[in-house]
């Protein structure tokens, strides 16, 4: 998603504004931005005007403009982008728990993916990565960390081992296609995973990564994905923006 210019809000959105009514202003001016964005009068990318200068044209107080603002930005329709300002977004990533990539969640749900690569190296294992991996301690493994972005907004700090066969993987591969895509490539065919879904405070670096504030809160999955021979062949641990990501889970009573 480019950045545009800054948009002002067209005042005629404003004009039926209760003012002594009995419903609150923030909640007002938050359904009429809301409307803007879904019927697409305020499209994917517009970059808004900010909070003050806003209440300055509503005759608001910035209290009330940002706890509006804040309302949206809640329900995935805007993200706070540090030195951008506040942007349009097409709403959140919804991911069902299924053996699929992020990659293909992004395209599936009409998104354009592209990824930041930060690390790609050889390491030995440690105890925990050997565990996952099921390979000796010490053994070579392939270690991916990534910035994954949609619409060119960062959505998800993504690391991955892989075992020693895999080393070799070339960085444009990485860049341009899914980890999946590219371990399919390969030959191979994953069947199940293991997978712990959570939730934790972000890094100073993540927060930089992602483009949030720091200390925010970050959804957080670790996955182990085997083969069809019950061989694991990547151990993942990520983390991502909850005001842009969510799991869906289908419960069924037993």
């Amino acid at each position: 998603m480019s950045v545009q210019e800054e948009k002002t809000l067209p005042m005629g959105l404003f004009m039926d504004l209760e003012r002594s009514g009995p419903i609150p202003l923030y909640f007002q001016v938050s359904q009429r931005i809301e409307t803007a964005i879904l019927s697409g009068e305020l499209p994917a990318g517009s970059r808004l005007e900010n909070e003050v200068a806003l209440g300055q044209r509503l005759g608001l107080s910035r209290p009330t403009v940002r706890r509006a603002i804040q309302e949206i930005v809640d329900k995935g329709l805007l993200v706070r982008r540090r030195g951008i300002g506040t942007q349009v977004v097409h709403g959140q990533v919804t991911r069902k728990v299924e053996l699929t990539s992020l990659y293909d969640d992004l395209t599936n749900t009409h998104k354009v993916p592209s990824t930041h690569l930060l690390a790609l190296e050889n390491r030995v294992a440690d105890a925990k990565t050997a565990e996952r991996l099921g390979v000796v301690e010490g053994s070579p493994t392939l270690y991916i960390r990534r910035v994954r972005l949609a619409d060119d907004v960062p959505v998800a700090v993504m690391e991955n081992w892989l075992p020693e066969d895999f080393i070799g993987i070339a960085p444009n591969d990485l860049v341009i296609h899914g980890l999946y895509q590219v371990l399919r490539s390969r030959g191979v065919t994953m069947r199940v995973a293991r997978q712990h879904i959570g939730a934790r405070k972000s890094t100073n670096e993540e927060a930089v990564l992602l483009e949030v504030e720091k200390n925010s809160a970050l959804l957080t999955m670790d996955r182990t994905a085997y083969d069809n021979s019950g061989r694991a062949v990547e151990f993942g641990q990520h983390c991502y923006r909850p005001d842009l990501y969510s799991f869906e889970v289908t419960l069924v009573e037993k």
